[in-house]
């Protein structure tokens, strides 16, 4: 209890559950990890009400579009409360975000970023903004501001969840997409990390609930714990595809979230045409399999949650397959042909995937 203007007793925020002063001190101890994660157009500093970035820089486009995506991580955050590990998530969210704007040919210029906590542990909550200023550094974007909200009541004092947006611009001649690609264009895979950051609540069920395996557990695929599997962080493809872009001719790209590989591809093959994709191109990385198995999911189910160690496809030209695989070499990204666009038939997918997987 605390004394109010007329020295009555009377409730304080900090009772309620809203320690301002720890959020003070999370701001404090972020604030060297934001400075991080600048480019040239950003204006101020952490601790204003709204995040600056110079739009001077684009009047060097004839026709600007603006780009703008939002998204979370999902019940992967889980993971990272069961392991008490906090600065890798962060990643994944921006990741989540710039990859989207990529898509469409757009370089992200900046993020923010909306974290909402049962209670503020200051290292905590410095720990998953350093991760996200590491992300927003990998994928050559700002992070100019963000919120830490305190919801005791709503949230256990361990719970936390994470949001952020972010801002694109691409020429509106250089747009990516669907109204780009023609029959007889290949599909490149890009390999994705790991299971990146979608199907957590089936992979979560599976290994906890069906399996009943620890987090500790040690799995012989992985050659490391369960949990340092599951936390591995989302590929960040956004500086991959803009260079792929500038270095040869690409007509889309697609992100591969949720709903797996063929249901994104599809999302970018015009009407008429479907893309034919052959699993036999790649062997997935042993956690798919391992899902698999331990939890009896059928590869239809896998296919419909998961990546499948597909994290982002580039539609090409074939003329231009080579030289897309070479450039995504070069930057270190593993890369293949995975497939090709063909006439549809009336009644048939956009996208399809034949075949097995390869061994």
């Amino acid at each position: 209890m605390t004394e109010n203007a007329s020295g009555v007793s009377g409730v304080s925020y900090a009772a309620a559950g809203v320690d301002i002063e720890a959020g003070e001190t999370a701001v404090e101890l972020m604030r060297a990890w934001v400075a991080k994660a600048q480019r040239p157009e950003s204006v101020g500093a952490i601790g204003g009400f709204a995040g600056l970035f110079d739009a001077s820089a684009l009047k060097s486009y004839r026709r600007p579009l603006l780009a703008s995506a939002t998204d979370g991580v999902g019940t992967k955050v889980a993971v990272a409360q069961r392991m008490d590990v906090h600065d890798t998530i962060g990643r994944d969210l921006v990741a989540m975000v710039v990859d989207d704007l990529v898509v469409c040919g757009a370089e992200p210029l900046f993020m923010t970023d909306y974290v909402c906590v049962g209670k503020v542990y200051p290292e905590r909550v410095a720990a998953i903004v350093k991760g996200i200023a590491e992300g927003c550094a990998l994928a050559g974007c700002a992070l100019v501001g963000g919120e830490t909200a305190e919801h005791p009541g709503l949230l256990g004092p361990e719970e936390y969840d994470l949001a952020g947006a972010g801002t694109g611009v691409v020429e509106a001649d250089a747009l990516l997409g669907a109204e780009r690609v023609r029959a007889g264009d290949v599909i490149v895979a890009l390999a994705s990390s790991g299971l990146h950051s979608n199907g957590y609540s089936l992979v979560r069920h599976v290994f906890f609930d069906l399996a009943g395996w620890s987090i500790e557990r040690h799995v012989p695929e992985f050659g490391r714990t369960l949990g340092e599997e599951l936390l591995e962080p989302t590929r960040i493809y956004s500086l991959d595809c803009l260079a792929l872009a500038r270095a040869t001719e690409v007509h889309a790209f697609a992100h591969i979230t949720g709903g797996g590989l063929a249901s994104n591809v599809a999302r970018v093959i015009p009407d008429g045409l479907a893309a034919v994709i052959d699993r036999g191109s790649w062997a997935p990385a042993p956690v798919f399999d391992v899902v698999g198995a331990a939890g009896g999911v059928a590869r239809g189910e896998l296919e419909r949650t998961l990546n499948m160690g597909v994290g982002m496809v580039a539609v090409v030209p074939q003329a231009s397959a080579d030289e897309a695989l070479a450039a995504l070499a070069a930057r270190g990204v593993p890369a293949w042909v995975a497939g090709e666009v063909v006439a549809r038939e009336d009644g048939a997918d956009a996208a399809t995937l034949t075949g097995d997987y390869a061994r």
